[in-house]
């Protein structure tokens, strides 16, 4: 099943790793140590907005190859989209 993340962005739900609320997360520094780290390290971050972000999806591919998509759409919907598919 494919995960639709806004602006024509989808991914494969076997990948996920973990969808996170970035409007929560960001006042903690872990999470913003996490996506500084990752930009750092040349980890493929991928913008599906260009507006306000509400969350972001953490992915792992066959290859053990780490995305971060960050999305528009909100945690809470994300997750109902994922669960709607099982």
């Amino acid at each position: 099943m494919l995960l639709h993340l806004g602006n024509e962005i989808s991914v494969s739900s076997k990948e996920i790793v973990g969808i996170f609320d970035i409007e929560g997360s960001s006042v903690s520094k872990i999470t913003r140590d996490f996506l500084n780290n990752a930009e750092k390290r040349g980890k493929k971050i991928v913008y599906c907005t260009y507006e306000l972000p509400k969350s972001f999806v953490v992915t792992l591919d066959d290859e053990l190859t780490e995305r971060i998509y960050i999305s528009q759409i909100s945690c809470a919907t994300l997750l109902k989209r994922f669960n709607k598919g099982y």
